[in-house]
């Protein structure tokens, strides 16, 4: 899923130059993913990151949906089979001007 833009904005995430709104929760799971991205993070870690204190890894699924909704671009999250979640990093990508990234 290489070649989109990604950057964090207080509660917004820019996506290929586009300003999206992200609900609380999905904003909280993006900020986990992009600390290690193209590493996997547990739905464990994402349901620590989860504001509410919920015990429920469904509460993950659910944000994860309407995160994947929010960005528009529903590849850039992918599902690790029995693992959690990781950003679709392009590997030789960096960091680009802006505290962004290439996806």
């Amino acid at each position: 899923m290489a070649g989109h833009w990604l950057e964090l904005r207080g509660h917004a995430v820019l996506v290929d130059g586009l300003l999206r709104g992200v609900p609380p929760a999905g904003m909280a799971l993006l900020r986990a993913l992009a600390r290690r991205p193209g590493r996997v993070v547990s739905r464990a870690e994402l349901l620590r990151a989860l504001p509410g204190g919920s015990g429920d890894e469904h509460a993950v699924e659910t944000a994860m949906a309407r995160l994947r909704a929010s960005l528009g671009h529903p590849k850039l999250v992918q599902t690790v089979v029995k693992r959690g979640y990781r950003l679709a990093l392009d590997p030789g990508a960096g960091p680009v001007p802006g505290g962004g990234h290439c996806f």
